[in-house]
């Protein structure tokens, strides 16, 4: 019923706001506990005979309603606030002066002021209206201190019961107004938990993109490369079907002169099959172990053949994609480099993150036609210490210096419409931490990039 009450006082346009609907309820709240406050109030003072202490409550409660009701109809929120507050610090040290001064329950009301600015309109208005306070009681204790003290306009033999139902008003009065702040807050909370779900979901969601997209690539170079292997398991099967035809034909003749040499040339097919079985095997599972959620294990990896695979792999996706271009590809791979403990599986999809972005530079490069431009992208690994560099660098666009800050930070990104999420390098920038290193870029508009990785060796030797 309150709450139906409080919203209809509410601007329609802001009941529509979900962000600022809490603070309007407490601000509508506030003043419309205050009238009611007032308007009980009345009955105490024809109960004690404080006639002009009466007719003041009247007046405040009509005040406090005739600002709810111009705050429904447009008055700006902080002109209704502010109007609210200063016919809040007239009328209290007029009660206070009728109720007897210093002594009263009105003075000892005064706190109230900063406390009720505090909740409608923040920190800094609560600081002005606690100075407005002090300020009033200072006021107040002069005047007595120069007048003498005034005298009580009530009738002073229901002392008790007026002192008595002013306390019990003004802590009843605060537990509501508290109560309010309180469940608007709980709502608030409620509210923040939801949206912050719902953000959670819509970022794993869109790294599901980002992985399905690096995916999508690393399919079109794994089928590169697993057609090669697949040509020889071909080309070597049909081979060895010409010898086995071959070796029948003499065992038919009861030939055995050269049945020793065909059966270690069907061995040695048999080998080859064999292996380029093997290197495809070792491919694909290559690809499901990228496609597979991380299991955030670390094992020893050779980190060379790791950067050899995905750079051919990134390479190769490009290339069997949309507008591929003409790389040359320099590696230069420091044999020093053995095996790291890493996770294998993440630290690809950096891999392929770097390249597809220096492909995609590149790419954007060959558009300008340069004259006597060739695409070029290095890689390199060194060891120095207890510690490896991880470089990749192209020859591409280089990035602007206002977008260097920029490009890790999670959905930033300077494709257009669709063609990116903007989270392949913050994925990546995340990956490195979790092993320990970090990324550095350095780029010169018009000259390219250079990505630089340094990672801790953990190494099993």
């Amino acid at each position: 019923m309150f709450r139906k009450i409080t919203e209809y006082f509410i601007p329609p346009a802001k009941l529509a706001a979900g962000d600022e609907l809490r603070s309007e309820r407490i601000f509508v709240a506030v003043l419309l506990i205050s009238a009611i406050s007032n308007f009980i109030g009345i009955n105490l003072a024809v109960e004690i005979n404080a006639t002009l202490n009466g007719y003041l409550l009247l007046v405040n409660g009509v005040i406090n309603f005739l600002i709810l009701i111009a705050y429904r109809f447009g008055l700006a929120k902080k002109v209704a606030a502010l109007l609210f507050l200063t016919q809040f610090a007239i009328s209290f040290p007029i009660q206070a002066w009728l109720q007897g001064g210093l002594v009263s329950p009105a003075a000892a009301a005064f706190f109230l002021l900063p406390a009720i600015a505090m909740l409608i309109l923040g920190k800094r208005a609560a600081l002005f209206w606690m100075v407005v306070s002090a300020l009033l009681s200072l006021g107040l204790f002069l005047l007595e201190t120069m007048e003498g003290a005034p005298v009580p306009q009530y009738n002073l033999d229901k002392k008790e019961l007026f002192y008595f139902s002013s306390i019990l008003g003004t802590n009843i009065t605060i537990f509501i107004i508290l109560l309010v702040y309180e469940l608007g807050k709980s709502r608030a909370f409620q509210n923040i938990q939801e949206k912050n779900e719902a953000l959670i979901n819509t970022q794993e969601q869109l790294i599901q993109q980002e992985k399905l997209a690096s995916l999508g690539q690393l399919t079109a170079g794994i089928a590169h490369e697993i057609k090669n292997p697949l040509n020889f398991i071909l080309n070597f099967a049909d081979v060895n079907q010409e010898l086995v035809d071959e070796l029948k034909e003499n065992l038919e003749k009861g030939s055995s002169a050269d049945n020793l040499e065909l059966l270690r040339d069907i061995q040695f097919n048999l080998k080859k099959i064999h292996d380029h079985g093997a290197r495809a095997d070792t491919i694909v599972k290559s690809m499901l172990k990228h496609s597979r959620e991380s299991s955030g294990k670390k094992e020893p990896a050779d980190f060379n053949e790791l950067v050899k695979e995905y750079v051919n792999l990134s390479f190769h996706g490009m290339r069997a994609g949309k507008d591929p271009i003409n790389v040359s590809i320099e590696q230069d791979l420091d044999p020093g480099i053995k095996e790291v403990m890493m996770n294998g599986e993440d630290f690809s999809r950096v891999i392929l993150n770097l390249c597809n972005n220096s492909f995609d530079a590149l790419r954007e490069k060959i558009k300008q036609n340069e004259p006597d431009f060739q695409a070029n992208l290095k890689i390199k690994t060194i060891r120095f210490g207890n510690k490896l560099k991880f470089m990749v660098e192209d020859n591409g666009p280089g990035i602007p210096k206002e977008m260097q800050d920029k490009i890790l930070q999670p959905f930033f990104t300077t494709k257009k419409g669709t063609e990116g999420t903007g989270l392949g390098l913050s994925i990546s920038h995340d990956i490195i931490k979790s092993h320990g290193g970090n990324l550095q870029i350095s780029s010169l508009p018009g000259r390219g990039t250079i990505f630089t990785i340094e990672l801790p060796l953990s190494l099993n030797e």
